[in-house]
This record gives C-alpha cells, sequence and structure tokens, in this order.
C-alpha cells in the first residue's frame, strides 16, 4: 500500500495512465481540502449534528410542556366550574378545614 500511493505522487511512472492518474491526484487533493474545510469551519458539519440533536431535544421538551399546560388547564376549568373541587384541592393542597373537622398532618 505505501509503494503504490508513493508511486501515485511519481509522475515518472504514469507511463499510459496518466491522465486517470493525474485525475487521481486532483480528486484526492481536492477531497482532503474538502474535508479540512468541514471540519475546521466554524459552521462545521459536527456542530450541525449536534444542533440537530439539540433542536429534537427541545421539541420533546416542548410538546411535553404543552401535554402538561393542557392537563393544567383542565384543572383550573375544573375548579373554576365545580366548587367541591376547588375545596377538595384546598384541603389536600393547603390543610384548609371546615370548622369540627379533624386535620391530620403526616409528613
Amino acid at each position: 500500500m505505501a509503494k503504490y500511493s508513493k508511486d501515485l505522487w511519481n509522475r515518472d511512472k504514469d507511463g499510459n495512465r496518466k491522465e486517470q492518474r493525474s485525475f487521481l491526484r486532483y480528486a484526492i487533493v481536492a477531497t482532503a481540502l474538502f474535508a479540512l474545510f468541514l471540519f475546521l469551519k466554524k459552521d462545521n458539519v459536527i456542530n450541525w449534528v449536534q444542533a440537530g440533536f439539540t433542536l429534537g431535544s427541545q421539541r420533546r421538551q416542548i410538546e411535553q410542556l404543552e401535554r402538561e399546560n393542557e392537563e393544567l388547564d383542565r384543572r383550573i376549568k375544573m375548579m373554576k366550574e365545580n366548587r367541591d373541587t376547588l375545596e377538595r384541592y384546598a384541603r389536600e393542597e393547603f390543610f384548609f378545614a371546615e370548622p369540627g373537622d379533624d386535620v391530620y398532618i403526616i409528613e
């Protein structure tokens, strides 16, 4: 392999395949420069891939927060329409009690 790569750059050994080997040299150099350009540039492929993963993660988080908002809106609507639900919520969350109720707080 090393001998072949040395022969590739030696123009004296081109012989009948001068055009093919010349094109191969240009292709190798162009590919190397393109690869360097992609990975050394500030907006390189790696940053694009990372941004894609971040974007997907943020979309999933937005969907989850939208579901939570819908649930909270549903609970608010229930509490506005039904007084018993509001009283139950106040008792469970804020330990409210009506006169005569026994309240036990267990931590």
